[in-house]
């Protein structure tokens, strides 16, 4: 599944500084700075609330309306306040130009589907992989089959399916997620069974004491 563009509407920015980046915020804007293909950098503001429905998704395309000039983009950095929620956290967007036909490098994430055997677990090794893929068929995320494996299958970075023409960067060999079974913590349970001995061995005491 890859990424759908979006259209936003943008404006040049000519303030800055952090007051100039307040201003913006309490406006409903966030600053961004678009840059890329030798290009001299351009400072745009773009929605704020338009903006977070675009950034919810990974690696997401934008094609850029700068005052009537289409432009196509790639969201590469969201800035974002740790101590704020939803749209109000994005404080800064840093936006690279993408042209039709070429390639970029990207983070994917692996989203896992369905349940491996009976009694098993999934442990995910890693949580996104390395590709060079056209700009415009970016996945959203590489799905990876767990159905049915058993105790001891191991998924590689080199059997998680690819788009068409993607390339995998991420070393071949870098196990992305293993089948395991649970294992129960022997000394924990072995401290518990001698805490319950102790207790019953403490009642049979108290209970001679009585008599």
């Amino acid at each position: 599944m890859s990424s759908q563009r979006s259209k936003l509407v943008t404006e040049q920015r000519t303030e800055f500084g952090k007051g100039a980046a307040r201003r913006l915020r309490a406006a409903g804007k966030v600053p961004a700075v678009l840059y890329g293909h030798g290009t001299e950098p351009q400072h745009l503001t773009l929605n704020t609330h338009e903006l977070f429905l675009v950034v919810r998704r990974s690696n997401a395309i934008i094609d850029l309306d700068i005052e009537g000039a289409s432009q196509l983009a790639l969201v590469r950095d969201v800035q974002r306040n740790p101590v704020m929620m939803g749209a109000d956290a994005i404080e800064h967007l840093d936006l690279i130009i993408v042209k039709r036909g070429e390639k970029v490098t990207v983070d994917v994430p692996v989203h896992l589907e369905g349940e491996s055997a009976p009694g098993t677990i999934s442990n995910l090794e890693v949580n996104t992989l390395s590709l060079d893929v056209d700009a415009l068929n970016i996945p959203e995320y590489l799905m990876v089959s767990i159905e049915g494996l058993e105790e001891g299958a191991l998924v590689t970075a080199a059997d998680v399916t690819l788009p068409e023409g993607a390339e995998l960067l991420t070393d071949a060999e870098q196990l992305v997620v293993g089948i395991i079974v649970p294992q129960l913590d022997t000394e924990t349970t072995a401290g518990e069974d001698s805490a319950g001995e102790a207790e019953a061995d403490d009642e049979t005491d108290a209970e001679g004491d009585s008599e």
